[in-house]
């Protein structure tokens, strides 16, 4: 394998990779630019991914699986809002309790339903998202540089890729140019001028978390039945904790949270790659070294690496209408 395929293998891994992290940043983007923190995507990704495989497995549908996926994370949305902005309750309790719950209820289902060590079924491949070959993509295999870019890279990937790239100027669109992305914006900066002007910051709120809820669905049912093929025990794998720290590296903006997801993807696919491989000078380093990076990147980006981060200011602060 010359230099260049290594590339090719190594970018391709990089855009699987990231999607998963790409829709969930962009969930906590909507949640947290609303004032609402949400630790809890770790448990909306995972949860989504548990129901997706499940019904994708008994109805044999990937449609119904994605669909089962978005009601379930939204439903866990629902209840993060209604204990965070309906009771007024501390956001980052609510989100740490969504995700030891779900993190301990499909181990227990997956056994009592499967009994498979709290993993589902293998899914048919009727079950999942199928690649998706674009047009001319067999034809530009051949053509140096750029052909391989276009038939190993950008074709060949299933339809959720495909919209997580997408969700990106969609929700830069939702966000700057549309009067609810507006108040969405204004609600997690200055929530007393949002009802002073007669906009229910409850309802606004409830909104964002549920586009939240929305976007950690299509996460979730990806690592399930696009990336994998069954649900896996806490297949999360920490996703959640990663996207998060993708939007505060991307200082809370749609493209750059795009990049910084994608530069977490790198580095998994790196460690992916680098399994049993010698590095010069040092000879084989284990695996557990490739596999540390995202989090060891993570640690950093949050120790202050990153210039100024400024969060919205209502973040976190529940909302008491005034009298």
């Amino acid at each position: 394998m010359d230099y260049y395929d290594i590339f090719i293998s190594v970018l391709s891994s990089t855009i699987r990779l990231s999607i998963p992290l790409i829709f969930t940043a962009l969930a906590g983007l909507f949640s947290e630019r609303a004032g609402i923190f949400d630790i809890g995507l770790e448990g909306k990704m995972l949860g989504s991914a548990f129901a997706a495989a499940c019904v994708a497995y008994l109805t044999d549908s990937a449609w119904l699986g994605l669909g089962a996926g978005v009601i379930c994370s939204v439903a866990l949305s629902l209840v993060h809002g209604f204990a965070s902005i309906t009771n007024r309750g501390n956001q980052i309790v609510s989100g740490v309790a969504i995700n030891f719950f779900i993190a301990g209820i499909t181990i227990v289902l997956g056994q009592a339903w499967f009994g498979q060590g709290g993993r589902t079924p293998q899914l048919s491949p009727d079950s999942r998202f199928a690649p998706i070959i674009l047009p001319g993509a067999d034809a530009a295999r051949d053509i140096p540089i750029i052909g391989p870019i276009y038939a190993n890279v950008i074709s060949g990937n299933n339809i959720l890729t495909y919209l997580a790239f997408l969700a990106v100027p969609f929700s830069w669109w939702v966000l700057y140019r549309t009067r609810f992305g507006l108040r969405l914006r204004a609600v997690g900066e200055n929530p007393g001028a949002v009802d002073t002007a007669g906009i229910s910051v409850a309802w606004l709120r409830y909104r964002a978390v549920m586009c939240a809820g929305i976007l950690c669905g299509f996460a979730g049912t990806y690592l399930a039945i696009a990336q994998s093929a069954a649900f896996i025990k806490d297949m999360s794998a920490g996703k959640g904790y990663i996207a998060l720290a993708a939007l505060v590296f991307a200082k809370w903006k749609p493209v750059p949270v795009m990049f910084a997801c994608l530069l977490f993807g790198f580095l998994d696919a790196l460690a992916n790659f680098m399994q049993g491989k010698q590095v010069p000078l040092i000879g084989e380093v284990p695996v557990q070294v490739f596999q540390a990076l995202p989090y060891v990147l993570t640690c950093v980006l949050l120790a202050g690496f990153i210039g100024v981060a400024t969060p919205p200011k209502a973040g976190g602060v529940p909302y008491t209408k005034e009298r």
